[in-house]
């Protein structure tokens, strides 16, 4: 019958799939592209930035030189000179690594969803930042895991918080499987781990047996100071690193990878060979010639200056346009500010307006599997050009104004909220978190 929309195969699907719903960010992404639109949602790198004309010739010359092989099947666990090149990258956070124990992925976010087909059954506790990143607890999800999150501050994961968390996993009978943590310029917060709390953080989980899962794809982007030690740098042990070229190269090649303990190692290659046989060659192979061939020390220098210039043109424009009742994290790096709105502005309900205003940004919900997260939203600066960050963050401080005004005005449910609230006695979305999501 035309115009039904029943799925006739609802009751075929495996169970994972009924937790799965639309990311916060794709949903965006229709509307976020649009022209007049000034998005600060996306956190996607500024790839014009590199040399195009260098790049391109590159790629021609891998084509000339070794286009049989690298159009072709390489092995499961990535090529081993690249591995090697992996190995001098990390080095630059003080991690000491052999390629045997490198796993290519197909972006880092393979990785994510190689550890979770790994450790997580359906059921199993995993810890995981307050908020998180939106990929993460897709995949966490899809996983059937539970994801239990732990406060944070502007210095990054709280020590006693992960430690009360673990105690209440221990009190309940249950072992949460992993920490999940993004130490270095945060995503979404826009903060980073405090030295003094690193090693407080790996005492902790090694107290308790806790597996850490670094995701650092931000680590290189520092803003201030040279890269910090790595989770991983510190200990040889119980840490399970996530690495990716999507931000100190480009995404569109789709390259990550997973530096494990080496009794992991194993079984992550034979879960990447059951899931894709093996990552694409010619990605991992440009790559490889990229970091051979071009000064890409010197291009992430570039990329940390224009996102310098950026994330200040949006700190700016937001201690010269928003309410005093506003709070936002001052990053040192990477691609995001986390903003807390005025007391009952509740971002998910906000968007529309927003929208409406031609700007976009993206809700605090998507960032945690529980329903918190609407007095909170995330800004993204390294897509738009300074004069546009500029004038989305006016168009969003006049729809924060008038979300205040109505409130003073008619009370809590002039912007539409529902009497359905989450933890944060803010309107509660579904506590299914979102799928993995490419940004």
């Amino acid at each position: 019958m035309a115009g039904v929309t029943l799925d006739p195969y609802r009751d075929r699907y495996a169970q994972r799939m009924h937790g799965m719903t639309s990311s916060e960010i794709r949903a965006l992404f229709a509307v976020a592209n649009r022209p007049e639109v000034v998005s600060l949602a996306g956190g996607s790198p500024y790839t014009a930035a590199l040399p195009m004309d260098a790049v391109g010739a590159m790629l021609a010359e891998l084509v000339a030189d070794r286009g049989a092989a690298a159009l072709n099947y390489g092995p499961g666990q990535g090529d081993p000179v690249l591995r090697e090149q992996i190995c001098e990258v990390m080095a630059l956070e003080g991690i000491t690594a052999s390629p045997e124990d490198i796993v290519v992925t197909v972006g880092s976010q393979q990785g994510l969803d190689l550890v979770s087909r790994v450790f997580l059954d359906p059921g199993d506790v995993v810890l995981a930042e307050a908020p998180s990143y939106v990929g993460a607890l897709g995949t966490f999800t899809a996983a059937e895991a539970e994801v239990r999150h732990v406060q944070m501050d502007d210095d990054g994961l709280i020590p006693e918080a992960l430690d009360a968390a673990i105690a209440r996993c221990s009190a309940e009978g249950v072992r949460a499987k992993f920490l999940y943590t993004v130490p270095n310029f945060h995503n979404p917060a826009g903060v980073s781990l405090a030295e003094d709390r690193r090693e407080q953080i790996l005492q902790i989980a090694a107290t308790a047996g806790l597996l850490v899962l670094e995701d650092n794809p931000y680590g290189l982007l520092g803003f201030d100071a040279e890269p910090t030690r790595a989770l991983r740098a510190r200990t040889d042990e119980g840490v399970i690193y996530l690495g990716s070229f999507s931000k100190t190269f480009a995404p569109g090649f789709r390259v990550g990878w997973v530096y494990a303990p080496h009794a992991t190692r194993e079984k992550l290659v034979l879960a990447s060979e059951a899931q894709i046989l093996c990552p694409p060659s010619f990605s991992q192979f440009a790559v490889s010639r990229y970091l051979a061939t071009q000064p890409w020390r010197e291009q992430i220098k570039a990329f940390r200056e224009l996102y310098r210039e950026r994330r200040d043109a949006l700190l700016d424009a937001m201690a010269a346009h928003f309410p005093p009742s506003c709070s936002w994290t001052r990053a040192h790096g990477g691609f995001y500010s986390w903003v807390t709105l005025p007391p009952g502005v509740h971002s998910k309900v906000m968007q529309p307006r927003s929208l409406a205003a031609r700007v976009a940004y993206v809700p605090g919900t998507g960032f945690y599997a529980d329903g918190q997260g609407g007095s909170n939203l995330r800004l993204s600066y390294c897509f738009p050009p300074v004069d546009r960050i500029r004038e989305g963050v006016r168009r969003l401080a006049a729809v924060i104004e008038e979300e205040v005004d109505l409130l003073e005005t008619f009370g809590p449910t002039a912007g539409g909220a529902t009497a359905t609230t989450g933890p944060d006695h803010q309107p509660a979305t579904s506590a299914s978190a979102p799928p993995p999501d490419l940004v």
